[in-house]
């Protein structure tokens, strides 16, 4: 079987394209352009690449940005008090406070403390209740499993009737791709480190998505002809960077397959500059 490549990155540029379509209009008619804030607290690499990658994808696309650098010792105090700025700042639409933060800073209460309507991330209680009740029209979706939906839909993959499997729980991607394949009228199956026979399980997928940031944890043997991967793992190794998916191993027995990178990654970002201009366009009531 051939296996199609789904690239996050083809996707992603077409977003960037809408969106920066969207903000010329709003530049040409002389109105405010919308404004993502981003926290950056400590020196971690990985999340330096993270920020500057965001920085420039609202540069593409004409969004206003600011990065707001602290250091590694930055007590919860200080972080909650440039929070609370950010919150009160009617210029800004969207926050993002990059994690993971230092050890000493509670990230449950940060996620918390960004204002609801700015909440681009979609770490918010109150953005996560009205998921959990379909109602996406009201809230802001996380990003990464909104990026899977998006990949799917516009590559002209069915998910209504289909049977979803997502292996990893975790309140970032597992749950909320749940619901949102939930919403799509597919099938669910969540599977996690207590299930006893993962393989059994990912070998009824009609699509596979695994999120569970470990290398290699899916393997051919564990899906079945046809079936649609998504790899949401990034894993970084002494050979670069490398999904959950033995991707190799499945090229021929999937009928699709996201790469990494190049796949779920991408539309992490785009989906972000969509969360971004949801948030202008709500304080700005259009």
């Amino acid at each position: 079987m051939e296996t199609t490549i789904i690239s996050g990155t083809q996707l992603a540029k077409q977003i960037r394209k809408e969106v920066r379509a969207e903000v010329s209009v709003l530049a040409e008619s002389g109105k405010r352009l919308p404004k993502l804030a981003v926290v950056l607290v400590g020196e971690d690499p990985a999340s330096q690449v993270y920020v500057r990658n965001k920085n420039n994808a609202c540069e593409k696309v004409g969004l206003l940005h600011e990065t707001i650098v602290l250091p590694g010792d930055t007590s919860m105090d200080q972080l909650l008090d440039v929070i609370d700025g950010l919150n009160k700042d009617e210029a800004v639409d969207g926050i993002l406070v990059q994690m993971p933060l230092p050890n000493g800073l509670n990230e449950e209460i940060v996620k918390q403390a960004v204002r609801v309507d700015k909440d681009v991330d979609g770490f918010h209680v109150e953005n996560a209740g009205k998921v959990s009740l379909g109602k996406f029209d009201e809230a802001f979706v996380p990003c990464t499993p909104m990026g899977v939906v998006e990949l799917l839909k516009r590559n002209g993959i069915e998910i209504a009737g289909k049977h979803v499997v997502i292996v990893g729980r975790s309140n970032l991607v597992g749950k909320p791709e749940a619901l949102l394949m939930l919403s799509e009228d597919a099938t669910v199956t969540v599977c996690h480190s207590k299930t006893p026979d993962l393989s059994a399980m990912t070998k009824q997928a009609d699509i596979l998505i695994s999120a569970v940031g470990r290398k290699h944890t899916i393997h051919a043997d564990m899906i079945k002809e046809g079936c649609v991967v998504v790899d949401v793992g990034i894993n970084r190794t002494e050979n670069g960077i490398c999904g959950d998916v033995d991707f190799d191993e499945c090229l021929g027995k999937a009928s699709a397959m996201t790469p990494v990178p190049g796949g779920v990654g991408p539309m992490t970002i785009a989906m972000l500059l969509k969360n971004t201009m949801k948030a202008y366009r709500l304080h700005e009531k259009l």
